[in-house]
């Protein structure tokens, strides 16, 4: 338990931060799965997912050296799907 105001509304302010993270992390998975596993890649889906990689290490909810390793692996696959 906080011991004073200020401690009591940081961890407030702490909780409402990490669901609000959560909710960004997941959505994240979700469009990485979504791209991972479309049989055709999708230059829409692609960017959406790259824009939401940027904004969440903008944001600090993800580092910005796991979302340009994310994108790099994305840009990989892309690569890779146009050999073939």
């Amino acid at each position: 338990m906080a011991n004073t105001k200020s401690a009591a509304k940081r961890s407030r302010q702490a909780l409402a931060r990490a669901n609000q993270n959560r909710g960004v992390r997941t959505r994240l998975r979700t469009l990485q799965k979504r791209v991972a596993g479309a049989t055709k890649l999708d230059a829409e889906q692609i960017r959406g997912l790259i824009s939401a990689l940027d904004k969440a290490a903008k944001r600090g909810v993800i580092h910005r050296n796991a979302a340009k390793r994310r994108k790099a692996r994305l840009n990989a696959l892309i690569a890779g799907a146009g050999r073939k």
